[in-house]
């Protein structure tokens, strides 16, 4: 099988303890090379503990290579749209880790150069290309939960190192809504298939570091239907989310992380007195199916719009944050 030729921009601890992996496991796509700004050793290190033929001293050598084919961009979050329209500039496929930038002005910026260049992109929520989803639609468009009144979603996990942490410097898109709630946001507009028209948020800023550590918020969608969300730096590991219907529920236990047990997915239904429990255990490599859904498109010359998950889903999960973040700042609720 043909396989894309991947550069990997930066030697970031998700691209060494997930991403590089993923692209091992892939059957289309293969890690060519791996850049650092911080020292060619460093990449070297990284590019023999993973059998990379190639490192680079800096990002921009990387992409001049005109044998990489696509570039993975786990750089820092206000990092990603320089990256992201360099890479674009220079003809590569761009896997971008989430968020694509940290407002929707940018990301339409990203979209706009990717267009004009003819390169596809797309934004890193691995989660999305898990099997459970899918069956989570299913459920719900059968009417076996009747209609659709309540999304409930949480992310959170005990952040105890926070000197030196990225995910505390607001200046470079630290904070808990960023790196968790924008799971969140995604997974309730995408299962309900809809975009909120109201947020109100509530945080909980660190008084030190001044990014929001702890954030409840609260949606609201067509046809009356409510949404609630909580993601914390200070809470311990929950991955989930639960839709709830007229005539009964279903929970998600391991809705964004379900590789922290193995990769297997759980679905439980509620109806009166009755729950089921149902096991998603095919096709659970939710890495490797991000990884080969963007490298069989780049093969196969997909268009952005083709994509599995595509730039109007990343434009609008940025705008609902913007909102997000409008909300914190003025206390109060936002139109989206």
């Amino acid at each position: 099988m043909k396989q894309v030729r991947w550069g990997i921009l930066s030697t970031a601890k998700i691209a060494q303890n997930e991403l590089i992996p993923a692209f091992k496991r892939a059957a289309n796509a293969k890690v060519t090379g791996i850049a650092t700004s911080s020292g060619i050793e460093k990449a070297k290190a990284v590019a023999e503990q993973f059998d990379i033929e190639k490192t680079y001293d800096s990002y921009e050598k990387l992409l001049d290579d005109p044998e990489i084919d696509g570039v993975y961009i786990p750089l820092p979050n206000h990092l990603h749209k320089k990256w992201v329209m360099e890479a674009a500039r220079k003809k590569k496929h761009i896997l971008c880790e989430k968020p694509a930038a940290l407002n929707a002005e940018d990301v339409l910026e990203m979209k706009q150069v990717c267009e004009e260049e003819g390169v596809l992109f797309m934004e890193g929520f691995m989660y999305y290309f898990h099997p459970q989803h899918k069956r989570v639609r299913e459920i719900i468009e059968s009417g076996e939960i009747g209609e659709v009144k309540f999304i409930r979603s949480a992310f959170s996990f005990n952040l105890a190192q926070k000197e030196n942490n990225i995910k505390m410097i607001p200046e470079k898109g630290g904070g808990s809504i960023y790196d968790v709630g924008c799971y969140s946001i995604h997974a309730i507009r995408n299962i309900l298939q809809a975009e909120p028209n109201t947020v109100h948020v509530h945080a909980v800023k660190d008084p030190e570091y001044q990014v929001e550590t702890d954030v409840v918020s609260y949606l609201t969608f067509p046809g009356g239907v409510r949404a609630v969300f909580d993601v914390s730096f200070g809470l311990s590991k929950r991955s989930e989310y639960e839709v709830i219907g007229t005539e009964g529920r279903i929970m998600v236990p391991r809705a964004f992380r379900p590789d922290w047990f193995g990769g297997d997915g759980i679905i439980v239904v509620e109806k009166g007195n009755f729950s089921k429990t149902e096991t998603i255990s095919v096709g659970t490599d939710q890495y490797r199916n991000e990884v080969e859904h963007i490298s069989h498109a780049i093969l196969d010359k997909y268009s952005l719009k083709d994509l599995e998950h595509d730039f109007e889903n990343t434009v609008n999960n940025a705008k609902v944050l913007d909102a997000c973040f409008k909300s914190i700042e003025l206390e109060k609720k936002i139109n989206v």
